[in-house]
């Protein structure tokens, strides 16, 4: 958006996230021109490392960098888990959009999931095949253990801390878990996950748990408790759903990449993904992953307003 380049060429990233006046204006803007139904908040999924322990920065084209990977069970104990407060810039955000919204929008606060942070943190950065991190995790799981439950302590007070600022819902980003099977999810991660899921819940705020190349996982994944399950663009709505027993809501699934596409394709597969909703009560439209910086901002606000008309008219009709 040119909003946001515009803030971007007199700040980096980081330090639009650490500043929560900065932070609660790009997720307002954001909001308000693309005419959503929420607003989730403008943070990074690692904040949480660097008061860990683990300083980070952003190369360019490259992504996120972890100056120093963990490699050892050391490296793991030395992690903290006793500043998660130094975070709090985050729900200072969160409490700056709640406020400017009142009750006309609810706010998305979000932290990363156990596994998708360890695995930054291992293999130093975004990777393709996950060496170090699954070595790490079949050859020392009680090291493996420490890591995740220590990332269980920080975020779930770093998410919970976001509730108490405003936000409505937490929604917990497994980016790379896919790359797991299911039996190395169950075994691995499965259980850390439901603790967070669990602490989070006690705020009383839903939780959405949203993972990428997860079709073969959505069952187990289900087991968290979360309220929503998160499907991506490789599985159909209608299966994803039907392979969650039909119970609870779901959000998805539009290929981020169709916005690129011409108005009537990007129409064409919004109009299949509510088809395969069905009109059942719970699902919560949505890119089956994140939004890419190139994407036509026109696509995204026609597709907000096209999903909101439609399904407006499918509430009155059924009446």
């Amino acid at each position: 958006m040119p909003e946001y380049r515009a803030v971007r060429k007199q700040h980096s990233l980081i330090e639009i996230c650490k500043n929560p006046q900065l932070a609660a204006e790009v997720t307002i803007t954001a909001a308000e021109i693309l005419g959503v139904d929420a607003a989730i908040i403008f943070a990074d999924l690692l904040l949480p490392l660097e008061v860990m322990g683990l300083p980070f920065h952003f190369s360019a084209g490259e992504g996120p960098i972890i100056d120093r990977p963990l490699r050892t069970s050391d490296d793991i104990h030395r992690l903290r888990t006793d500043s998660a407060g130094d975070l709090d810039y985050v729900a200072e955000a969160v409490r700056l959009v709640a406020r400017h919204f009142g009750p006309k929008l609810p706010v998305i606060g979000f932290c990363g999931a156990p596994f998708t942070l360890a695995s930054y943190m291992i293999e130093g950065g975004g990777s393709r095949h996950y060496v170090s991190t699954k070595t790490l995790m079949y050859s020392n799981p009680h090291a493996w253990n420490e890591l995740l439950s220590k990332l269980v302590s920080v975020t779930s007070v770093y998410a919970t801390a976001q509730v108490r600022a405003g936000a409505d819902v937490i929604q917990v980003f497994d980016s790379w878990v896919g790359c797991l099977s299911v039996e190395d999810y169950r075994q691995y991660v499965l259980p850390r996950t439901t603790e967070l899921i669990k602490s989070l819940k006690t705020s009383g705020a839903p939780v959405i748990y949203f993972g990428t190349d997860t079709a073969t996982l959505l069952s187990s994944m289900k087991e968290t408790g979360a309220d929503v399950i998160g499907l991506d663009w490789r599985i159909p709505l209608d299966e994803g759903w039907q392979g969650l027993g039909n119970a609870g809501a779901v959000q998805g699934n539009l290929d981020p990449v169709t916005l690129f596409a011409d108005w009537k394709q990007v129409k064409a597969a919004a109009r299949r993904i509510l088809d395969q909703a069905g009109g059942r009560p719970g699902h919560i439209f949505n890119l089956g992953h994140g939004i890419l910086p190139e994407t036509p901002v026109e696509n995204v606000k026609a597709l907000a307003e096209y999903v909101q008309e439609q399904t407006t008219k499918a509430a009155v009709n059924s009446r």
